[in-house]
């Protein structure tokens, strides 16, 4: 099975990022066909400034390298070095309706926020199409937030094939109940643009001031906790197992638990999760020359199976007179 799924450079990768799709991607790499890339395509619907989107990609990359994706098994890419996505976003472009991309979610909210309405933004679903058609993925692990995505991504594939022949796969979206939603300091969605993220290889001493900073409710001490409403125990609930959530469940349930401590736990349990994996990055960060070199590898690679669809779709729409 060939499995596909991306993240943004558009600032320092955080739990959410890890939860939600590194860790899995770094586990499906073990047994399926896994395609993996870092997505500064997407980023420039909401990056501007060119020395920051460069260091957030070399170091989005360092972070995968160090967490263990393994560009030997899984086929690990920028977006910006397969110039045969932007191709194939132009054939998909011309049998996208405009009322389709109108009705997203996020676009809509994103301009609600006050983010400008630009082209990049509004067919930004195209784009993520091109990312998923193009290697003939059948599955598409995603957040809650990017379901709406994949399913526009099926009714262009759908859309195509009906019009030009049976082309492109049809893929499937995965989003795991446990982790739909990550929520971040605020109990908002853990996000770069919502300021409420924790880093992954963030110091110490940062560390301790977001983990420290999680809100909170006003439950008094002597009085039993609600974890089902508590996005700390959601954080916190990430790195335990079935036994360890209903250990810190029934303690919750019980009065005296002090929100404080819990946050000092919390602290320790990150930074040591994280401790095998920053001897690593470090190495990477200090070897750029080895890191380009293995980024040049994956895209060669994954072009070789993007060319077999662009191909395909080149002579279906007759572009190869």
């Amino acid at each position: 099975m060939r499995i596909l799924s991306g993240i943004q450079p558009s600032g320092a990768l955080h739990l959410g990022n890890y939860f939600a799709m590194m860790k899995r991607m770094i586990d499906y790499q073990e047994n399926h066909e896994l395609f993996c890339f870092v997505v500064n395509y997407h980023a420039l619907t909401s990056v501007y400034d060119s020395n920051f989107l460069r260091r957030q990609t070399f170091e989005a990359i360092c972070d995968f390298l160090a967490l263990g994706i393994d560009p030997e098994k899984a086929h690990f890419y920028v977006q910006s070095d397969i110039p045969e996505v932007t191709e194939l976003t132009w054939l998909l472009n011309n049998v996208t309706p405009q009322g389709l991309l109108e009705r997203g979610h996020s676009y809509k909210d994103k301009k609600a926020k006050g983010i400008p309405a630009n082209h990049g933004l509004f067919a930004y679903p195209v784009l993520m199409a091109a990312d998923i058609l193009l290697y003939g993925a059948n599955l598409v692990p995603v957040g809650k937030d990017q379901k709406q995505h994949v399913e526009m991504t099926r009714d262009i594939a759908i859309k195509f094939n009906q019009t030009y022949g049976e082309t492109f796969v049809i893929p499937e979206v995965e989003i795991p109940k446990e982790i739909a939603t990550i929520p971040g300091l605020d109990g908002q969605k853990m996000s770069k643009s919502y300021g409420n993220t924790i880093e992954i290889f963030a110091d110490k001493n940062t560390l301790k001031k977001k983990v420290m900073s999680i809100v909170t409710d006003s439950t008094p001490v002597e009085e039993p906790k609600n974890p089902k409403t508590c996005n700390l125990f959601a954080i916190y609930s990430l790195f335990l197992d079935k036994e360890g959530k209903k250990e810190l469940k029934e303690r919750y349930l019980k009065p005296g638990l002090r929100y404080g401590d819990v946050k000092k736990e919390l602290l320790e349990v990150i930074w040591n999760y994280f401790e095998p994996y920053r001897d690593k990055r470090e190495y990477y960060v200090n070897n750029k020359d080895e890191v380009h070199d293995i980024m040049q590898m994956g895209a060669k690679k994954t072009r070789a199976v993007g060319m077999e669809f662009l191909t395909k779709a080149r002579h279906n729409v007759g572009l190869d007179y």
